[in-house]
């Protein structure tokens, strides 16, 4: 007879529902990935094609190369001042993020104040409340503040809607790391400031970096606020320089291959991106849980 000891040690049994799981789980996965690399392949094909190539036949291969489509997405569209607000928009948003959500995070995971708790599930209900519900008092308030049709005020929104996840996110990193770093640290005089940045940030860096991507990914291509708030077109961002070049093939005429390379400008940057540095992404996601 099987004594209790040996029942716990005994590796559970897997159930007909994560058979089943596991089974349908790995080919959907998979599907997924083939039908978005496709539509990748797609748009990088049509957006070296002209437009009557493009209409007459959209799913062949280019008869010829037009790499002329992008410098006119690029001149026409206003892409070139459009690409530079929006990488000084995004960086400069991720570390606003960073700067304010790691002190908050560690400190709720950490210093053991009474109201961490409370403090944390606040954070965590921030992220069922969508910023868009709540856009008619913020546009209240910024324009009387006079962030309106400004950058500053743009980039002080998205870091203000990136808190909540932000500081959740970190909070749990934090708790995931071993105490024992901090122990070790307060047995040799290291003060809180000084144990956090010189211990816990290296050794969160994984954290932060995901942070950073997730941050990146999520604001490149957010186009309601910027819609809302930026009406100058020297102050537009990529995706509201999509939607302006949209509008001009209404007047001057459909340029469907400009438009196809107008859509691969503003989706490139985060393709390159995620495959130079998208391993982190898991990285980060997984390695709370490892330790």
């Amino acid at each position: 007879m099987s004594t209790l000891t040996d029942l716990l040690r005994r590796p559970p049994r897997p159930t007909q529902a994560g058979a089943i799981q596991r089974f349908l789980g790995a080919p959907l996965a998979w599907a997924l990935v083939v039908f978005d690399l496709a539509v990748l392949v797609w748009i990088l094909l049509n957006s070296v094609k002209s437009t009557r190539e493009l209409l007459d036949a959209p799913w062949s291969l280019p008869k010829a190369l037009h790499w002329e489509n992008f410098a006119r997405a690029w001149s026409t569209g206003n892409f070139g001042p459009a690409a530079v607000n929006s990488v000084v928009l995004i960086a400069g948003t991720a570390i606003a993020t960073v700067l304010l959500a790691a002190p908050a995070g560690y400190a709720l995971s950490r210093l053991g104040a009474r109201s961490a708790g409370a403090t944390t599930s606040l954070f965590a209900i921030g992220l069922g409340v969508p910023a868009q519900a709540i856009f008619l008092p913020l546009y209240a308030v910024m324009s009387h503040l006079g962030l309106v049709n400004s950058l500053w005020g743009l980039w002080l929104l998205y870091t203000a809607t990136s808190m909540p996840f932000a500081v959740f996110f970190l909070t749990g990193f934090f708790r995931s790391l071993p105490i024992e770093l901090e122990e070790a640290a307060a047995l040799d005089g290291a003060s809180p400031l000084y144990t956090f940045a010189r211990i816990m940030l290296p050794v969160c860096r994984s954290g932060i970096v995901t942070l950073v991507l997730l941050n990146v990914i999520g604001h490149w291509g957010e186009t309601f606020f910027a819609l809302v708030f930026i009406h100058d077109q020297q102050l537009q961002t990529l995706p509201l320089a999509m939607l302006g070049f949209l509008q001009q093939m209404q007047y001057n005429g459909a340029d469907w291959g400009g438009m196809f390379a107008g859509i691969a400008i503003v989706v490139l940057p985060l393709v390159g991106l995620y495959l130079w540095l998208g391993r982190r992404i898991i990285e980060g996601m997984t390695l709370g849980s490892d330790k």
